[in-house]
C-alpha cells in the first residue's frame, strides 16, 4: 500500500526543497462539485500526486476541492493529465503563480474537511449552483470603469492591506464566515447595482456571489480565477492593470508582487513595507509586516519581548513556551484603525487562516 502521509521531519523536507536543482511551478485550483466519499477521493489523489513529486496543501470536502501545489516543471503536463482524467475536474483551470520561485511548499498534505471554505452557512436552501456571473479581466475592467459598480474584496484584512483593486471595499473581518453576513449588511442599499466580488484565486468570491444572490441581490459578478488569473490575463492581453500592490498567498512565499507600489507600512516603525513575516519566536509566530531595518533590529521578531526570548538558548526557549497554545496569530488593524504597538495582546487575534498550516 502506498504511503499516504509524510514521515520525514519538516526541517529535512525544507532542506531537500532548497537543494532541488529542477525548477518547480506553483499552481492553484478549486472546484465546487459533489464528492461522494471525500476520504476515498483523498487517498486516490494522494497516490497520484505523490508519484509526481507534488508538494502542497489540498482540502477535500463533500462540496469539492481546494488546492495550492507546486510540481516539478517537467511533471506539469502529467499532473494536468491526471487531474483531467477525473470527470469532475476535466478542463479545470489551473492558476499559475505570478511571482514564483518554486519554493512555495515542501511537503504534500491532503486533508478532508467539512467544507473547502468555512462559511458558517447553515441554511439548507443555500445552493452553490446558483452563483454570480463570471467575469474575465477585460470585462472586470469594463464594468469597473463605471463608478456605480461596487467592487468588493472578500479576503482578510492582512491580505487587503498589502494590495487590492481600485475602489475596492474592504469587509472588515479576518474570517470568511463573518464577512458573508457583513457584506450583505453593508450593501443593503445597493441591491440593484452591479456588484463584483473578488479574492485570491476565485474560491471565496464564488461562494460569496452565491450567498449574495441567496440574500436577494440581483446583479452579482465574481472575478474568474481571482487576482491570480486576472494578473496573468492582463499580462497576456496587455490590458490596463487595476490592481495595486502585492497579492498575499497562503504558502511559504506569503506574497506575489503584482506592481512595484508599496501601499502598506511596517507594523513596527511605520516605514513603507509590504513583506509579511512570522515572528521568529516559536512561541509567538505572529504574522505581521516588517521592514528590513526592523527585521535586523528585532532579529525578525515582532517585539522586544519576543526578541529577548528568541535570543535564549533553544532549550530555554522550549521551557518558556511549554504548555502555551499560540494558535494562529495575525496582526489585525481591521477593527482598530489607530496603529497599536506590535507585541501587545489586544491585537494578537487568533484566526483560522491557512498560514503556516504546513509547518
Amino acid at each position: 500500500m502506498a504511503q499516504l502521509h509524510n514521515r520525514i521531519s519538516q526541517k529535512e523536507l525544507k532542506q531537500r526543497l532548497l537543494e532541488e536543482k529542477e525548477p518547480r511551478t506553483t499552481i492553484s485550483f478549486y472546484h465546487y462539485f459533489h464528492v461522494e466519499d471525500p476520504a476515498a477521493f483523498r487517498d486516490t489523489l494522494y497516490k497520484q500526486l505523490a508519484a509526481l513529486n507534488v508538494f502542497g496543501r489540498i482540502y477535500i470536502a463533500t462540496e469539492g476541492i481546494n488546492a495550492q501545489v507546486s510540481v516539478p516543471a517537467f511533471n506539469l503536463n502529467l499532473l494536468k493529465h491526471d487531474l483531467y482524467t477525473i470527470e469532475a475536474l476535466k478542463g479545470i483551470r489551473l492558476n499559475a503563480a505570478i511571482d514564483d520561485d518554486g519554493k512555495s511548499f515542501w511537503v504534500l498534505k491532503i486533508k478532508v474537511r467539512n467544507k473547502i471554505v468555512a462559511d458558517g452557512i447553515g441554511d439548507p436552501d443555500f445552493d452553490m449552483r446558483n452563483k454570480g456571473r463570471y467575469v474575465d479581466a477585460a470585462t472586470f475592467n469594463e464594468l469597473t470603469d463605471d463608478p456605480e459598480t461596487i467592487v468588493v474584496d472578500m479576503r482578510n484584512h492582512y491580505e487587503f492591506e498589502v494590495g487590492h483593486f481600485e475602489r475596492a471595499i474592504e469587509i472588515p473581518s479576518d474570517t470568511f464566515r463573518d464577512q458573508l453576513p457583513m457584506a450583505a449588511a453593508m450593501l443593503q442599499d445597493a441591491r440593484d447595482k452591479n456588484i463584483i466580488m473578488y479574492c485570491t484565486g476565485g474560491i471565496r468570491c464564488e461562494k460569496a456571489s452565491a450567498y449574495m444572490l441567496h440574500k436577494g441581490f440581483k446583479n452579482v459578478f465574481h472575478l474568474e480565477g481571482g487576482i491570480i488569473h486576472y494578473a496573468n490575463q492582463v499580462k497576456e492581453k496587455s490590458l490596463p492593470l487595476k490592481f495595486h500592490g502585492k497579492n498575499f498567498v497562503f504558502d511559504n512565499r506569503l506574497g506575489e508582487r503584482i506592481t512595484d507600489e508599496i501601499i502598506a507600512s511596517c507594523h513596527q516603525c511605520g516605514a513603507p513595507a509590504d513583506t509579511h513575516v512570522n515572528c521568529s519566536n516559536d512561541g509567538c509566530h505572529l504574522l505581521f509586516i516588517q521592514c528590513e531595518k526592523c527585521r535586523s533590529d528585532f532579529d525578525g521578531c515582532c517585539s522586544a519581548e519576543c526578541k529577548t526570548i528568541f535570543q535564549l538558548p533553544v532549550e530555554e526557549q522550549k521551557l518558556v513556551r511549554k504548555g502555551i497554545d499560540k494558535g494562529r496569530n495575525v496582526f489585525n488593524k481591521s477593527r482598530e484603525r489607530v496603529r497599536p504597538r506590535v507585541g501587545k495582546s489586544d491585537y494578537n487575534n487568533s484566526v483560522k487562516s491557512m498560514v503556516n498550516d504546513q509547518k
